[in-house]
């Protein structure tokens, strides 16, 4: 089978248009401070701090471009450090009854109900990747992830396919540390649900 880069995937929150002049002042716009590997998707220099009922987490990436809905993406960790607990583990964009936290920026600040989660790992591919790895679009395979020192297979790893996507695997800020994952790191599929 083909191996495929896996990336880390930190804390993150995405924006709606009105969330982003709550927070940034009326007419804010996202800036793009970095391309990430998906098309048309990207870092931006604004950001936030997310606060929940224990703590707060400072500094919070936002990514753009601005979404039909405000979404914030924690490690489990990051979610359990701040009183979240029950932030569950979904598929980006699957909020509907989630936890919800305040978000606080310059201007403004938020209060969402829910669309906290803990993002389902997942790989990211075109049709003809999937094609390639034998995978249909929301199959979950089996990962293998070889590192120096804490090699590691990953269960329940979501294969998502599109013709607007290219072809990474993401994991948060846990599964990355809990591996060992390097820059560079690659991973293949061993086995398909």
């Amino acid at each position: 089978m083909s191996k495929f880069i896996v990336e880390t995937s930190a804390r993150h929150i995405h924006v709606t248009k009105e969330h982003l002049e709550i927070l940034f002042g009326k007419g804010a716009t996202l800036t793009k401070k970095k391309d990430l590997s998906q098309p048309g998707q990207f870092a931006c220099e604004e950001r936030v701090t997310v606060v929940g009922p224990k703590k707060s987490l400072p500094n919070v990436s936002i990514l753009g471009p601005e979404r039909s809905a405000t979404q914030v993406e924690l490690s489990a960790t990051d979610a359990r450090s701040i009183g979240l607990a029950d932030a569950p583990v979904r598929e980006s964009g699957d909020i509907a009854g989630s936890a919800g936290c305040k978000i606080v920026g310059p201007c403004g600040e938020v209060e969402i109900s829910e669309g906290v989660i803990v993002a389902k790992r997942h790989i990211h591919l075109t049709p003809a990747d999937a094609e390639e790895l034998g995978v249909k679009d929301k199959q979950v395979v089996w990962v293998k992830i070889e590192t120096a020192e804490r090699s590691a297979i990953l269960g329940d790893v979501v294969c998502r396919v599109s013709d607007k996507f290219a072809k990474a695997m993401h994991i948060d800020t846990d599964e990355s540390n809990a591996v060992g994952a390097g820059r560079d790191q690659m991973g293949e599929i061993v086995e398909i649900g």
